[in-house]
């Protein structure tokens, strides 16, 4: 079976249907396909298939060749006339034609001229079927002629005159290409002033004296032969009207001589064509050329209008500086009149040109070959157009129709050929000649008799596979005489095919437009005409499309980066698909950065011409899909560069800078940064920001700094490196233009007073010798201001100044230049000392048995001597003196800030005795201690006793021993005891409460359960109420002689013993029930259950009631045995 696959874009080409059935004119004509097991029995008429052209200019140095090639069958013979007469080529020995060719060669190159065999050449190709001829073929030897010997003179001009050097070549075959150069073989150069003419002479509109030279050339290239002609060299002399003068005056008599005058400027005037009209006439499809060119003073423009009309856009070129108009593909519609104006300052001047288009004969249809069956019907049609129009003339096997034989099916109609009820005998080559004065069309065309059955010319079997939902196009080429009709059936039984569905083409192809999987199967093409009739099978297979169901997708990253696309793609699983990867529609680099895997491509390490669009494409057979992404690799800007600073002002300067590369990220904005290369070299401190768009900034100095700037570009990535520093500028030193800040005034010893500042840094000392002047009185007083001028320092002490007293404080920066803005004063304080009195009439209140609130009268302001800071309650808790000479006393502080007059004594201890003073505090220290305070707090509830311990454990009782509470808080009145089982299962049984007396520390309790767990809560009493709980847990013990008989009992030997025969027992018991029941003895079940009771589940008592936990180890270990 041969494998077809359908083409992946729905089209028809010669490769795809190797004979392809064409419909002619007529329903009943046909065309024989150009096939080889067609032809090898198949008679055709002789066809041309190759011929020299009409108009063939041979090289005179190599062999002439006239080509003439046909085919048909059988293969036609070849024969020439030369000149309207035979060709007898036998006669000629240079002359030989070759082996089953009409080609004659013709042997120029040992002896013979080429001129000898110029001539007008026709071929005959003829078989038993017709004659075929071929175009009448000129042929002429190329000719490039010598320039004829002449002298020529020197030309000497005026400057401003008009010239024409002609160039008049010899007529050459095929015309000569002109040029103009100097002896060097350099151009001549060429401009609106000097230009080449479509005849090749040389114009100036106006000469210069820069136009004279002795080697104005003209060559003529020969192009068919290679050869170049050149002309006598031209001498040009250009002179100037002083140089003229004195040309004359040394010539001529003083009476004779009136001198030269200056050439004028004029207007143009045209030096071709000549006249205000002229005719031009074209045949069509050529190129029309207009060319008008003008001499004038100054050097006239060239403009080109088209009289009722305009230039075609698409086909109309200038060319010479606009003095010549082209237009291409030229038709009758672009006859009419063109005018060209010739402008300059002075004038301007029109040409019309009158274009009339002519036209050789062109084929609007020329005839077609006729293949018919005996008893058809066919014409054959020669239609053609021309100006003038051309006239038709018919020839049958290259004579002329109404000399040749007679033909009774054959009837002329003008430029048509009827043809009716044909025979065998009709088979003929006819030709249609169309021709008119500038040209003629030869057409050969056959008619063809043949009665031949139905032909498929497609192979068998051939196996089409398509994509789904795309057109399948099944091929059946054929071949009979008369046409076969063509039906398509699918399947064994199926039914034809109708166009409803399907697509029937004339060439015998089916079309199915859109292919489904149930399209798949296989297809029968039937031709049948009255001689036969020919089937032949194809099948065809619908194969799921390729799809990419994951895309890359558009990728934004940073450059040195990594980036990854996906691409996965479902095929038919029939179908082996290839992947590739293409970066901007072409390979990927050859870089390991890019690497393939399955469904990725990854790039590592991306750089910027990485950049761009990655496409995945996926190939089968079959059909292909693509998917694309745009990767766009963004960094940091570049930094910026070219810093420049203009517009140096004392304060200010304008700074200018180009923009480094975004990175494919637009640039936010720019951060401008200083650096002060004379106070802090080396450190960059921030300037100010502008927006991206911007490249100048007005910056805002302050005096003597020497500045250097950079600039940083930032954009969404990031921000870039710094530029390049600028150039320094050093702005004019002045007075500061600030004073310190932070100034304070405080004394550190009751004698003083301590002034200190934030000195200005150099970058805001604005010039050099930076100085502070410190100023100072007391507030309150009438004092003139005291000075002082320091050194750049921060700090100034002023001595012998009374205790705490308000100062007023000034500090004024001054320079070499002068000083800063007058200063606002601040107000600070002379030095403290300790207060002087304690604070009075102080009181107690005691809130509960743990908070007390104290009161106080404040102290005298002036007595203070400082800054009132608050009061401080010093408190204690009063001992006995056997206890106060065994520990040290522990105070306790509680300061209260501002003018307070009470305050809060939290976290006493209950039922205690304390003592208390209170102190007034400023910045130097504490003053003196009021007299001291007593007082007592109530009783409250107390702690946990400090320990509880469970002693001497028995069957049925527990002995309890505490310590009291660390903190009773108060008298104790009772302890209180609550207890309550604890089961395994960790379940509480019932609480039990217990009053025990104060003065105990030891508790038993009897008649307890025995090997018991109790869980007890234990806490101690005033009469305040009771205080936190201690908890404990304990256990009784456990009755050993009983311990010991379940320890026995389950390691005896005979107990072990006892239960392996109770186990052999059941056993027995269990064979002999079987062998009873297979036998259909009864055996009730109640009797074998009395009978074979199992001694394991019987309960087993022990004297004291309790047996669970002992028959479970029982029944556990049987059961292991």
């Amino acid at each position: 079976m041969q494998l077809k696959i359908m083409p992946k874009k729905k089209h028809f080409s010669a490769g795809r249907v190797p004979l392809i059935l064409f419909l002619c004119q007529m329903i009943s004509a046909l065309d024989v396909p150009l096939d080889s097991k067609l032809l090898g029995d198949l008679v055709q008429p002789p066809t041309i298939t190759q011929q020299s052209p009409k108009d063939y200019i041979i090289d005179p140095r190599e062999n002439i060749v006239i080509q003439c090639e046909a085919k048909g069958k059988p293969p036609p013979s070849f024969s020439w006339t030369r000149n309207g007469t035979h060709f007898d080529i036998d006669k000629d020995p240079l002359v030989t034609m070759k082996p089953g060719s009409g080609t004659l060669v013709i042997n120029i190159m040992s002896e013979g001229k080429a001129e000898t065999y110029e001539g007008v050449y026709q071929c005959t190709a003829r078989n038993e079927r017709g004659a075929a001829i071929s175009n009448n073929i000129v042929v002429r030897p190329s000719r490039s002629p010598l320039w004829t010997k002449e002298r020529l003179e020197p030309i000497t001009l005026r400057n401003g005159q008009s010239l024409v050097l002609p160039c008049r070549p010899p007529i050459g075959l095929p015309p000569a290409i002109i040029f103009w150069m100097d002896n060097s073989f350099q151009r001549l150069p060429q401009s609106e002033r000097v230009s080449q003419g479509l005849n090749g002479d040389l114009y100036f509109s106006n000469v210069l004296p820069e136009d004279t030279r002795e080697d104005y050339i003209c060559y003529a290239r020969f192009n068919h032969t290679q050869t170049i002609q050149q002309k006598q060299p031209i001498s040009l002399k250009v002179i100037s009207v002083d140089e003229l003068n004195d040309t004359i005056a040394a010539n001529l008599n003083d009476t004779e001589f009136y001198g030269a005058k200056p050439s004028k400027e004029r207007p143009p005037t045209f030096l071709t064509p000549e006249g205000n009209e002229s005719l031009k006439e074209e045949l069509r499809g050529n190129v029309l050329s207009l060319e008008c060119i003008a001499e004038g003073l100054p050097t006239p423009i060239i403009y080109w209008i088209k009289e009722d009309g305009t230039l075609p856009v698409n086909r109309t070129f200038y060319q010479n500086f606009k003095k010549t108009l082209q237009i291409t593909q030229v038709s009758e519609a672009d006859s009419g009149n063109y005018q060209c104006i010739a402008k300059n300052t002075l004038g301007a001047v029109h040409h019309t040109i009158s274009v009339t288009v002519k036209a050789a004969p062109y084929w609007i249809s020329a005839p077609q070959n006729l293949v018919l069956s005996p008893g058809e019907n066919g014409t054959l049609i020669c239609r053609a157009n021309g100006n003038p129009k051309p006239r038709i003339g018919w020839l049958t096997n290259g004579v002329p129709v109404e000399i040749a034989p007679d033909d009774p099916s054959r009837k002329i109609d003008g430029d048509t050929i009827i043809f009716s009820n044909v025979q065998e005998r009709s088979s003929a080559v006819y030709q249609c000649n169309a021709s008119n004065e500038y040209g003629y069309l030869l057409a050969n065309a056959f008619v063809n008799v043949l009665a031949e059955p139905p032909r498929i010319l497609t192979s068998a079997n051939i196996l089409y596979q398509v994509i789904a939902n795309r057109p399948a196009l099944l091929d059946c080429a054929f071949f009979g005489s008369p046409l076969p009709t063509i039906e398509w059936f699918k399947g064994t039984k199926g039914s034809a095919l109708h166009e409803d569905i399907y697509v029937l083409h004339d060439n015998g192809t089916l079309e199915i437009p859109v292919a489904q999987k149930d399209s798949t199967g296989t297809y029968t093409c039937v031709a049948r005409n009255k001689l036969g009739m020919a089937k032949n099978e194809v099948h065809l297979e619908i194969k799921d499309p390729t799809r990419i169901i994951k895309q890359p997708e558009y990728a934004v990253v940073q450059r040195g980066s990594k980036v990854s696309f996906e691409c996965k793609v479902k095929h038919d699983n029939t179908l082996i698909p290839t992947i590739m990867w293409l970066k901007d529609n072409g390979e990927l680099p050859n870089d390991e950065r890019f690497s393939v895997d399955k469904d990725h491509l990854v790039v590592t390490d991306v750089s910027d011409d990485d950049g761009g669009m990655y496409t995945c494409a996926a190939n089968t057979t079959l059909d292909s899909v693509s998917a694309s992404a745009v990767l766009r690799v963004v960094d940091v800007p570049n930094p910026p560069f070219d810093l420049e600073l203009t517009n140096q002002l004392d304060k200010s300067v304008q700074l200018t800078w180009t923009p480094g590369d975004d990175n494919n990220s637009p640039i936010t904005k720019f951060i401008i940064e200083y650096e002060d290369a004379m106070h802090e070299a080396g450190i960059w401190h921030h300037q100010a920001e502008v927006s991206g768009t911007q490249t100048t900034a007005q910056l805002t100095l302050s005096p003597y700094v020497n500045y250097s700037f950079r600039v940083m570009a930032e954009n969404s990535i990031g921000r870039s490196v710094p530029s390049e520093a600028s150039e320094q500028y050093l702005t004019k030193a002045a007075e500061p233009d600030q004073n310190p800040m932070t100034v304070e005034g405080l004394g550190t010893e009751p004698d003083n007073l301590v002034i200190t500042w934030k000195p200005l840094n150099g970058f805001e000392s604005n010039g050099p010798g930076l100085q502070y002047k410190v100023s100072w009185r007391q507030k309150d007083g009438d004092d003139e201001w005291t000075s002082v001028v320091v050194a750049n320092v921060s700090k100034y002490i002023v001595s012998g100044t009374p205790t705490f007293v308000p100062y007023l404080i000034k500090v004024q920066a001054l320079n070499d230049v002068g000083f800063a803005p007058e200063p606002a004063a601040v107000m600070g304080h002379s030095g403290e000392d300790l207060p002087m009195v304690a604070p009075g009439n102080v009181r107690v209140n005691v809130v509960n048995s743990t908070l007390a609130e104290v009161h106080w009268d404040p102290v005298p302001l002036k007595s203070v001597r400082g800054h009132l800071q608050g009061y401080r309650i010093y408190y204690w808790k009063a001992q006995s003196s056997s206890k106060r000479n065994r520990r040290h006393i522990e105070k306790k502080i509680l300061t209260f800030q501002g003018n307070k007059t009470h305050g809060m004594l939290p976290g006493l201890q209950p039922y205690s005795h304390y003592v208390l003073n209170v102190r007034v505090v400023n910045g130097k220290g504490e003053g003196p201690a009021s007299t001291d305070r007593g007082f007592h707090t109530p009783e409250g509830v107390p702690s946990a006793p400090s320990s509880l311990k469970i002693v001497n454990p028995t069957l049925d009782s527990l002995t309890l021993e505490w310590d009291p509470p660390s903190h009773p808080n108060g008298v104790l009145t009772e302890y209180t005891l609550r207890y309550q089982p604890i089961n395994s299962t960790h379940e509480l049984g019932p609480l039990v409460d217990l009053k025990i007396p104060a003065n105990k520390t030891r508790w038993t309790l009897n008649h307890l359960n025995f090997s018991t767990r109790y869980k007890f809560y234990f806490y101690a009493q005033t009469s305040v109420g009771s205080g936190s709980q201690i908890t404990e847990e304990a256990i009784t013990t456990v009755d050993e002689a009983m311990a010991s008989r379940q320890v026995d009992i389950a390691t005896q030997g005979w107990f072990i013993g006892l239960m392996c025969a109770v186990a052999l027992l059941i056993l027995i018991l269990l064979i002999v029930c079987f062998i009873r029941r297979n036998k259909g003895g009864k055996y009730p079940v109640k009797e074998k259950e009395d009978a074979h009771a199992d001694p394991e589940i019987q309960p087993m008592k022990e004297d004291d009631g309790t047996f669970g936990e002992y028959r479970l180890f029982s029944f556990v270990s049987s059961a292991s045995f």
